[in-house]
Parts: structure tokens; C-alpha cells; sequence
């Protein structure tokens, strides 16, 4: 078996330390802070794993990059009495992985894109960074596009917020 012409990027991200990776995410990290919660980039951070996920380099195709707050939910301590069991304050967590909350705030920032898919790009101890593949269904380009096509369906639209990505459809315990 052959390996992929990107291959080289995605053994450097398999061990950070050992390669450019590691020291290169953390200069990153730092003005990636400072972003807004949903940025659109140039070209994506981890070439390699766009590709295997669909991205393109032409028209009607855009990678942005989402920054989604780790952890549990939270809840303020309500000021009325009551049992500490009932305040419901601690271990409430989200129905859906970070991931899924990263790819709806890009589809609600892009409404006339649908969301292709997305991956992990880098996490500190208060957020994780996904970066999201998005498809313009009307784009002329895209349309004749056999392998993109299917995604200017109107069964499509919305997917995102309906599990209809590798992310949601995990979530919704349809695939490993």
C-alpha cells in the first residue's frame, strides 16, 4: 500500500514533540487566543487530514477554524433553598460533543454553507480548535463536481445540526 503524497504531515502531527509540530501549536496557540470564536483561514492547518475529509482547494470551498470552551456545563448555584442533590449545579454535561458545537457555530456564522466535515487542530486546559470544511451548494463549481455534488441536494440542508456529519452521526452512537 502506498502512502499519501500528505503523509509526511500526518506522521509530524502524530508525534508533535518529536517534529515541527509541537513547538510550532504552541506559538499558534498564543495568537489563536486572542481570535474571535469563529475564524476563516487561508488554508488549512493540517493539509493532510482536510484532504482525506473532502476539502479542495477551488471555489465554493472554505476551512474556518472554532474555538469551543472545554468542559461541562455552567450553571450558576440558584439563590432559593433546597437540597444540594436538587440545585442540579455539578456534572451537568452537553448532549453533544465539543465538536458538534464547533461545526454549528461555523454553519450559524455561514448560513448559505453546509459543513463537509471537520477535525481537531490543537487544545489548551480551557479550549479546543477544530477546523471546519464548508461547502457552498450553490456554487457553480460545486455543482459540477461529481464527488462533491451530492451536497447540493436539498435533503442536505441543515445537516449539520441535524447529525448528518461524521461528528453528529458518532454522537448519535451511528458509526465507531
Amino acid at each position: 500500500m502506498s502512502k499519501s503524497f500528505y503523509s509526511y504531515i500526518g506522521d509530524a502531527w502524530k508525534r508533535p514533540k518529536a517534529s515541527y509540530v509541537g513547538e510550532l501549536r504552541q506559538r499558534r496557540l498564543e495568537d489563536w487566543r486572542k481570535e474571535p470564536a469563529v475564524i476563516r483561514l487561508e488554508r488549512p492547518t493540517r493539509l493532510d487530514r482536510a484532504r482525506s475529509l473532502g476539502y479542495k482547494a477551488k471555489h465554493g470551498i472554505i476551512v474556518v477554524r472554532a474555538k469551543v470552551r472545554r468542559g461541562g456545563r455552567r450553571k450558576s448555584r440558584p439563590k432559593g433553598g433546597r437540597k444540594t442533590t436538587g440545585m442540579g449545579v455539578h456534572k451537568l454535561t452537553p448532549g453533544k460533543s465539543l465538536q458538534r458545537i464547533a461545526e454549528e457555530r461555523a454553519a450559524r456564522k455561514y448560513p448559505n454553507m453546509e459543513v463537509l466535515n471537520s477535525y481537531w487542530v490543537a487544545e489548551d486546559g480551557k479550549r479546543k480548535w477544530y477546523e471546519i470544511i464548508l461547502v457552498e451548494p450553490a456554487n457553480p463549481e460545486i455543482q459540477s463536481d461529481k464527488n462533491l455534488n451530492w451536497i447540493c441536494s436539498p435533503s442536505h440542508k441543515g445537516r449539520v445540526f441535524r447529525g448528518k456529519t461524521s461528528a453528529g452521526k458518532k454522537g448519535r452512537g451511528l458509526t465507531r
